[in-house]
């Protein structure tokens, strides 16, 4: 599908119930999540830096590098893509424009605009520096593209809920079409930033520090979407780990337990 059409298709995800956002990394990892279920896909920074070799969140792996992640998930699934593209790689209101703008030719449906800094001394921008940014990036994005204002003070331990509850609001009022806060720990800090954002859209990420109740719950306290983040690539290099180990150990048939679930030479040939 084209970006256009991508964009239509995310917007349509979000106006009822409640869907996973799965993180892949790869074209191969991509076609698995299609084949598996997923309506929709997103890049995951860590992922993408883990891979190369590379630190997450501190600008070391590039726009374009990231971008041309998820134009090859969006290529390779036929999906609609949504990019986790950090602090938009730059500290200013223009660097958000620009990455919103490189998103849309990328061909992605969505992105993700973070209030962080990649400085590890000063991690989180002032809120009125993280307003101006979400604003100048939706009005770059309105109507062409998803974007999701998210913010990390829960995450770098910069505030508490009630800080992250109003910078989503302003995120919200400054024109995000999602909203995002990872680290909410409980369903009731999850309802409580669903009411003070509604009607707009709200994302929770899957994590082991959180209170995850299932889809079928999630969906009539308001959540719009579930991103798994790192969890899946986490998840499969447990995996790789568990089982090179017992092949390191002599356990030679360890590597026939688990066999690919596509054709990949077909698929990509």
């Amino acid at each position: 599908m084209n970006q256009r059409e991508a964009y239509e298709c995310f917007v349509e995800l979000h106006r009822e119930g409640c869907f996973v956002l799965a993180n892949a990394w790869d074209a191969a990892s991509a076609v698995v999540l299609r084949e598996a279920g997923m309506q929709a896909l997103g890049t995951s920074s860590a992922a993408i830096a883990y891979a190369l070799g590379r630190a997450d969140g501190a600008h070391a792996v590039s726009r374009d590098e990231a971008i041309a992640n998820g134009t090859l998930l969006g290529r390779a699934s036929g999906l609609p893509v949504n990019g986790d593209l950090e602090d938009g790689f730059g500290p200013s209101p223009d660097d958000c424009v620009a990455t919103v703008e490189a998103a849309i030719a990328g061909g992605l449906a969505g992105l993700g605009i973070e209030d962080t800094t990649a400085d590890a001394a000063n991690p989180i921008h002032s809120f009125d520096a993280a307003v101006a940014r979400i604003a100048a990036a939706a009005k770059a994005a309105s109507g062409r593209i998803v974007l999701t204002g998210r913010t990390d003070v829960l995450l770098h331990k910069r505030g508490n809920v009630d800080e992250a509850i109003r910078r989503m609001v302003a995120f919200a009022e400054a024109g995000a079409d999602v909203l995002y806060a990872p680290g909410l720990l409980t369903m009731e800090e999850v309802r409580k930033a669903v009411a003070a954002v509604g009607p707009k859209p709200v994302n929770v990420l899957l994590g082991a520090w959180q209170e995850m109740a299932p889809l079928a719950e999630l969906a009539p306290a308001g959540v719009r979407r579930v991103s798994l983040g790192g969890a899946l690539f986490g998840n499969m290099m447990g995996q790789l780990k568990a089982t090179a180990t017992r092949i390191a150990a002599g356990q030679l048939m360890a590597t026939t337990e688990h066999r690919s679930p596509v054709n990949f030479n077909a698929l990509f040939g």
